[in-house]
């Protein structure tokens, strides 16, 4: 990662955000967390609505963003990838921060707000789907959803690679619900996707892979079903969350 000089101001704004956090503490919430398996060394349970109201209170900032994330709590993390400059991202940084994921929350997070706005998304969404680590596969398999639905400059024929990987994927019960949304996500971007995602679910029913063959009836289903083709139709028509 390059180096960067510290500063007053961005310590002065670290410090700010801090205090702003314990404000907002809730250890019901951080509670609920952990009895459902989401942990972290430090959660003070904030929501991740309160978190993007304090990140609105700042201008992006890759030094701040960088304090936020070495600090090391649920929030600061959460708020690193919301003010962080994608611009300045560096590709060392995407993948140390990746590799360092505690669960899937912060890998949507990082997935979501940061890493599809990257110059590297497309490249590291496939290197992440072939990476060994399940939190690396779930992070490829998200962004390659986030970007099938946030990134509009892209021509389809990008994600056409993705699908030579994905059939390997699917016999991974632990992505089930991230898989699943992703082919969905990928489906409503256009009618050639469509087809593309129809195709896959098609070669997902004949897999020897008892999970893939399932998951393969249940896409073909949706992608389907004239619910899902009006949407498609309908940019704007929210089906599902990713």
């Amino acid at each position: 990662m390059d180096f960067i000089l510290d500063n007053p101001d961005t310590e002065k704004n670290l410090q700010q955000i801090l205090k702003l956090i314990k404000l907002r503490k809730s250890g019901e919430v951080s509670d609920l967390m952990k009895q459902s398996g989401i942990r972290y060394k430090l959660n003070w349970g904030v929501s991740i609505i309160e978190l993007r109201e304090i990140a609105l209170q700042f201008e992006p900032d890759h030094l701040l963003a960088l304090k936020l994330w070495n600090k090391q709590w649920r929030e600061t993390m959460i708020l690193a990838t919301l003010i962080d400059d994608p611009k300045l991202v560096s590709e060392e940084q995407v993948d140390f921060w990746t590799k360092t994921f505690e669960n899937t929350e912060i890998a949507e997070q990082a997935s979501a707000n940061l890493w599809v706005k990257t110059k590297f998304a497309f490249i590291k969404a496939m290197e992440w789907c072939r990476g060994k680590k399940h939190i690396m596969r779930f992070t490829g398999v998200h962004l390659i959803g986030r970007l099938a639905m946030t990134d509009k400059t892209a021509i389809d024929e990008m994600f056409d690679p993705f699908f030579e990987e994905l059939p390997t994927l699917a016999k991974d019960n632990t992505l089930n619900t991230v898989f699943y949304r992703t082919i969905l996500a990928l489906g409503k971007r256009s009618e050639y996707l469509h087809q593309q995602t129809i195709e896959l679910s098609q070669t997902l029913q004949l897999s020897d892979s008892e999970n893939a063959s399932k998951l393969g009836e249940e896409l073909f289903e949706e992608l389907t079903s004239d619910y899902f083709k009006d949407a498609i139709k309908r940019p704007d028509k929210l089906i599902f969350s990713l």
